[in-house]
C-alpha cells in the first residue's frame, strides 16, 4: 500500500508558473486532488498556496497584482540583481501558516546547497525562507541564507523534483514548464542568464517519466518570458487546455 494516492510534481520556470495554474484548475474540475506536492522554484511558490488551501483562480488574482516586481529591491548586485521581499511579504500575508509541516497538504520543496553543491528537500521549517531560497535563480537573485547555509533555486540541481515522492505514490502527475527547445533570439543579458541556467535543469527527463502517470507539458510555453507577467491569463488557459488534453 502506497503512503499516498496523488502526487503532484511542479517544476520551475520563473512567471511562467502561471501554467501551473491552469493545470491545477483542470485537475480540480476532474476531481483530482493532490495528497502530497513537491515543487521547485515557480513549483515551489505555486505549491505551498495550493497546499496552504488556496484555489488556483484565488491563486491566479494574487500573482496579477503584480507582487514581485511592485516590491523586488534593485539592490548593490554583490550576490545578485535583485531581491524578491515581495514573495516573502505575500507568503507572510496569504498563506496562513508560518512552517511547511503545518500546511494543509504535505509539501516538499527542493532548495539548492551553494555551499555544499547539494540539492535539499525541505518538507518542515519556515514557508517563507524556504520557498523564497527555491526561487532564487543564481546570478539574478541574491542567496538566501538558511542556518549556516547559502540557498539558491532548487531548479538548478533538480528541476523537476519528483525525488521526494517517487515512490510514495499511487499516481504522479507532473507539470513541466521549462521544456529546452531551440530559441533564437535572447535580447538582453536577463535572458541569457536565465537560459543558461535552464540548460542545466531538464537533465533528470528520463528518470521522470519512468515515474510519471501522467506528463504534462504546455505546448509552446517555451515563448514565453520567465521573468514577464504579462501573459498570466494565457499561460493559465495554456496549462488548463494541455491538462485537460493530457487526462482525456
Amino acid at each position: 500500500m502506497k503512503k499516498y494516492k496523488t502526487g503532484l510534481i511542479l517544476s520551475g520556470g520563473g512567471t511562467r508558473g502561471f501554467a501551473h495554474l491552469g493545470v491545477i484548475s483542470a485537475l480540480f474540475e476532474r476531481g483530482i486532488k493532490p495528497d502530497v506536492i513537491s515543487g521547485v522554484s515557480a513549483g515551489a511558490i505555486v505549491g505551498a498556496f495550493i497546499a496552504g488551501g488556496k484555489s488556483p483562480e484565488e491563486i491566479l488574482a494574487i500573482f496579477k497584482r503584480g507582487w514581485l516586481f511592485k516590491y523586488t529591491k534593485l539592490h548593490i548586485p554583490i550576490d545578485g540583481l535583485l531581491k524578491l521581499d515581495g514573495l516573502k511579504e505575500v507568503i507572510r500575508k496569504e498563506i496562513g501558516v508560518e512552517n511547511i509541516e503545518d500546511l494543509e497538504i504535505p509539501f516538499y520543496v527542493g532548495i539548492s546547497n551553494l555551499n555544499k553543491g547539494v540539492i535539499e528537500y525541505k518538507n518542515q521549517g519556515k514557508i517563507e525562507d524556504i520557498v523564497l531560497a527555491s526561487s532564487s535563480i543564481p546570478i539574478l537573485f541574491s542567496p538566501v541564507k538558511i542556518g549556516r547555509s547559502s540557498y539558491v533555486d532548487g531548479g538548478l540541481m533538480d528541476n523537476i523534483p519528483i525525488n521526494p515522492i517517487k515512490k510514495d505514490c499511487e499516481q504522479i502527475i507532473v507539470s513541466n514548464i521549462s521544456p529546452l527547445n531551440p530559441r533564437a533570439k535572447m535580447k538582453n543579458l536577463v535572458q541569457i542568464a536565465t537560459r543558461t541556467f535552464y540548460m542545466s535543469v531538464n537533465a533528470n527527463l528520463h528518470e521522470v517519466k519512468k515515474y510519471a502517470t501522467v506528463f504534462i507539458e504546455p505546448k509552446g510555453i517555451d515563448k514565453y518570458d520567465i521573468l514577464s507577467i504579462s501573459h498570466a491569463d494565457e499561460l493559465f488557459e495554456l496549462g488548463y487546455k494541455s491538462a485537460k488534453k493530457a487526462l482525456l
